[in-house]
This record gives C-alpha cells, sequence and structure tokens, in this order.
C-alpha cells in the first residue's frame, strides 16, 4: 500500500494496513535550535527532509500566499494594515497575486504523488482568518458589528481569488487534501457566534467547497482552541475534517466521533505530555486509540512540538506512533 494510498482510504474510513505516521505541523524554531545540538544534522532544514529523517510518511504543504511579495507589512503583532473600505481599495493592488505558487515545483511533486510517493496539500486563508490580517485583531472583531461592508468586500474578493488559483493548482497537481486557516477559537470556544457565521463565511464556504468536491480534495478547517460547537456550522457548508484537535483546550477527539461519525480528523495527541516519558506517551495513544480505529483520523500532535520535548523524547515519541499505527489497524 503506498503512501497516498493509505492516506486517501483512511480518509474513506477503509480498512489500511497501518494508519499514516504523520507530522502535519513543521516544527518550531526552538525546538529544532534545541534537536540539533541534540545530534540532529544540522542540514536538515527542510520539513521534507526532517520527516525523512524520522521515518515518517511524506507529505508537501504548499501555503498560498494572499499577499505580494510589496504588501507592507502591519505596523506590529496583531495589527492590520487596513482601517475602513478606503484602505482596503487602496491596498488591493498588494493582494490577491495572479500566479501565488511555483509552477515548477508543483509539476515536481505532482510526479511524486502520482507514483503515490507524496501526500500533497494546499492551504488557504479563511473567510475569518483573512480579514483579521487585514484589518487586525480588534478592528476585525468590532467590524462585524460597525463596517459588515467591508468583510464582505474582503471575502468576496478571497473567494474569487481562491477559485482561479484552486483551478490554476489544479491543472499541475490536485491536492489530496486543504485546509482553510482560520484561528478562530481559543479555550472557551469560537470567537464569533453562529449568526455573525451564517452572514459572514458561510456564503463563501458555500461557493467554493463544492469546487473541492468536485475535484476530489478534502477540505479541512484549521483552527487552534476548542471547535467543539464550529464543527457542525462547518459540516453544514460541505467542510469533512478538523485539525489539530487541541486537547489543552478541552477538545475530546472521541466524543467528537460519537457526535460527527465521518468527521475526518488529523492531530489531537496532546503535544504536553510528549516531554514526560513512555508511560504517559502510552496512555494518551491509549486515549486516542478508539478514534484511530475507528477510521478517519491521522494521530498526530495537536500543533507544533514545544520546545520542552527533546531529541530522544520525540524520538520515543515516534516509535510509539509507529507502534500504534499498527497496532490500531489489528481489527481493520
Amino acid at each position: 500500500m503506498t503512501n497516498r494510498e493509505r492516506f486517501q482510504r483512511v480518509m474513506r474510513f477503509e480498512p489500511v494496513d497501518r494508519l499514516p505516521v504523520f507530522e502535519w505541523a513543521p516544527w518550531w524554531d526552538k525546538t529544532l535550535e534545541r534537536w540539533y545540538k541534540e545530534g540532529l544534522p544540522r542540514h536538515l532544514t527542510d520539513g521534507f527532509d526532517i520527516r525523512n529523517y524520522f521515518g515518517q510518511d511524506a507529505h508537501r504543504q504548499y501555503w498560498i500566499p494572499t499577499r505580494k511579495p510589496t504588501c507592507p507589512p502591519p505596523a506590529g503583532h496583531g495589527l492590520g494594515i487596513v482601517k475602513d473600505m478606503d484602505d482596503y481599495q487602496a491596498v488591493k493592488e498588494y493582494l490577491y497575486p495572479d500566479v501565488p505558487f511555483d509552477m515548477d515545483l508543483v509539476k515536481s511533486w505532482a510526479i511524486k504523488q502520482k507514483k503515490g510517493d507524496l501526500i500533497v496539500w494546499i492551504s488557504l486563508d479563511g473567510f475569518f482568518w483573512w480579514p483579521r490580517v487585514l484589518l487586525g485583531i480588534e478592528r476585525h472583531l468590532l467590524a462585524f458589528y460597525d463596517q459588515p461592508e467591508v468583510l464582505h468586500a474582503i471575502n468576496s474578493d478571497l473567494l474569487a481569488f481562491q477559485l482561479r488559483t484552486i483551478d490554476a493548482f489544479c491543472d499541475i497537481c490536485v491536492p489530496d487534501f486543504m485546509t482553510f486557516a482560520e484561528d478562530m477559537s481559543y479555550n472557551h470556544g469560537p470567537m464569533l457566534s453562529k449568526t455573525q457565521f451564517d452572514e459572514f463565511l458561510a456564503p463563501y464556504y458555500r461557493k467554493i467547497v463544492p469546487i473541492l468536491h468536485e475535484r476530489g480534495i478534502i477540505p479541512f478547517v484549521d483552527t487552534d482552541g476548542d471547535v467543539t460547537k464550529p464543527v457542525s456550522w462547518y459540516e453544514d457548508v460541505g467542510i469533512l475534517g478538523f485539525l489539530p484537535l487541541e486537547r489543552m483546550a478541552g477538545v475530546d477527539v472521541n466524543l467528537l466521533r460519537q457526535e460527527h461519525p465521518r468527521l475526518r480528523m488529523i492531530g489531537a495527541f496532546d503535544k504536553t505530555v510528549m516531554h514526560l516519558g513512555e508511560e504517559r506517551i502510552r496512555e494518551e495513544f491509549e486515549r486516542l486509540l478508539p478514534v484511530m480505529r475507528s477510521g478517519g483520523f491521522v494521530p498526530s500532535v495537536d500543533h507544533q512540538t514545544p520546545p520542552e520535548v527533546s531529541l530522544s523524547d520525540y524520538l520515543l515519541w515516534v516509535r510509539i506512533l509507529k507502534e500504534y499505527s499498527v497496532k490500531a489497524c489489528s481489527v481493520c
């Protein structure tokens, strides 16, 4: 069974020889710097090469840039570059590039994907994420009340950009799955209401998600925090999966599986226990085992591996992950 076939079968809830051994997120720079000091070869800087070093299944992610390189930066973290409609119209010349990805690079991925050696996925800025990038955190949240027309203008343009980008990308390589970057939740749940979601996000998802389904691309939402409540919102617009399912935010994937039997999930392994030894790592995998056996789930770190995790800790985690990827399929 090839790397790609295995992933696709899991996403279709079909039997496999083992689950994918899959690290979806890149590593923190502080984590890698620790590992280099502990023996990770310093010439390994690319995520693909690092995953290969750890013996993980190969995948490539292309996060489609929505800004041109000439786009002015915000004045600081959490601040935007737009305050109103006039600002947005003025800055549009720096947004929505005509060719937002390296075609030759994607062509090389397509060759490996066709052989079954590589899983390819893309990430797009979501309809909550992108207005926040432009407006800044505080102004974005206020805009739901005092500048609704700006939010709709931004998301209408974003949708048009994404539709033509998907067509161009798929002419070269059809991704196996994709993520909408949203980060719309914290540990107490979503940062907007269902009413706001229905008005400001759902109309745009309803136009793009069917296109993804037609292409055979599995649409995921990438949002931190507690996603328990908005999962059903996104399912209503055709989203099929979620990651990273952070345990410390209260996400319970066993409960999600009970309430959403066909939900695809990636992540869920509590990153805060990775440095606590073999017994604690195994306890966490045992917590996830019922969902691992249910299909539609690829266990992975529930966000980036923190720098508290030593290289030997991580090697131990990978070894046990591989063991449980087989154990989960002993009844498949």
